[in-house]
């Protein structure tokens, strides 16, 4: 299966990691870490010699209970860095916004990826995302990030997120985007409790049937600090153990802050896999 942009084409039909890289103040793990372009430079490098195939910038904080940014602060915090990577690294580069003025600007300077939250349904989005050629990541969402962790609710979680990400799939082709610039995210933690997103989990390989690759992005989330009573900086192996159990469902994309570790833990599953005949 492949992910293609109008100038590249990433083979998934083995694991790829996105690596995380948040450009604000205010992110729930690391956040203020890598605000400086010289240290993000650093740490985007650091992640593509560790295994990175993607490199995912964000400027906006996406937290349950974070602000907003101003487009115009986002674009100071983004631009400025993707033009770096783009100078400095061959590797996919995505943009984690929900705005259409970030995404245009964003691709122009060098993102293949445009990783939306809100699955192109901020104004414009759909109709800038289509003419930038880019890859798209839809992600579900039940409401905004700074409400939708205080009374998520669903009937089967499960099908409803495949229902609304074939909906989003359906306006995408509407718009004439190709379904091969498309990947699919479930959006753990977006709207979901801990039975939410563990159910989700468990049967993330029934979104299989849309036809299109999968991204999971658990890394360091509260799903897992619930789980095991670990703070954010303690959990790194429950997190590890729910992306290779993604993986096992047929996953093909990790969004990950912690990338060395995910590398070799895919390395060993692999490997122990491939004797599984």
């Amino acid at each position: 299966m492949l992910l293609s942009s109008a100038s590249k084409t990433l083979d998934v039909s083995t694991p790829r990691i996105m690596g995380v890289l948040n450009l604000t103040p205010d992110s729930f793990s690391d956040g203020g870490r890598f605000v400086d372009q010289d240290a993000a430079l650093r740490h985007a490098l650091q992640m593509v010699k560790e295994g990175a195939t993607i490199i995912d910038v964000g400027g906006e904080s996406t937290r349950p209970g974070a602000g907003a940014v101003a487009e115009q602060e986002e674009l100071d915090r983004v631009i400025p860095v993707i033009e770096l990577l783009r100078q400095e690294l061959d590797c996919w580069i995505s943009i984690d916004t929900s705005k259409a003025v970030v995404m245009g600007e964003a691709v122009k300077a060098g993102a293949e990826l445009i990783n939306d939250i809100r699955a192109l349904r901020e104004p414009n989005a759909l109709q800038v995302a289509a003419k930038s050629g880019a890859a798209i990541c839809l992600m579900h969402m039940q409401g905004l990030p700074r409400t939708m962790q205080q009374a998520p609710h669903y009937d089967d979680v499960t099908q409803e997120v495949s229902a609304f990400l074939a909906e989003r799939v359906r306006a995408c082709e509407q718009a004439g985007i190709k379904r091969e610039r498309l990947c699919l995210d479930p959006g753990y933690g977006f709207g979901k409790q801990l039975a939410h997103n563990y159910e989700l989990l468990g049967k993330v390989g029934q979104l299989h049937q849309l036809g299109l690759p999968l991204l999971a992005g658990m890394s360091r989330k509260s799903m897992l600090g619930q789980l095991v009573g670990r703070e954010v900086d303690q959990r790194l192996a429950a997190g590890l153990a729910a992306h290779l159990f993604a993986l096992s469902q047929g996953v093909q994309i990790l969004r990950v802050h912690d990338v060395k570790e995910m590398a070799d833990a895919i390395t060993v599953w692999q490997y122990a896999s491939d004797y599984q005949g």
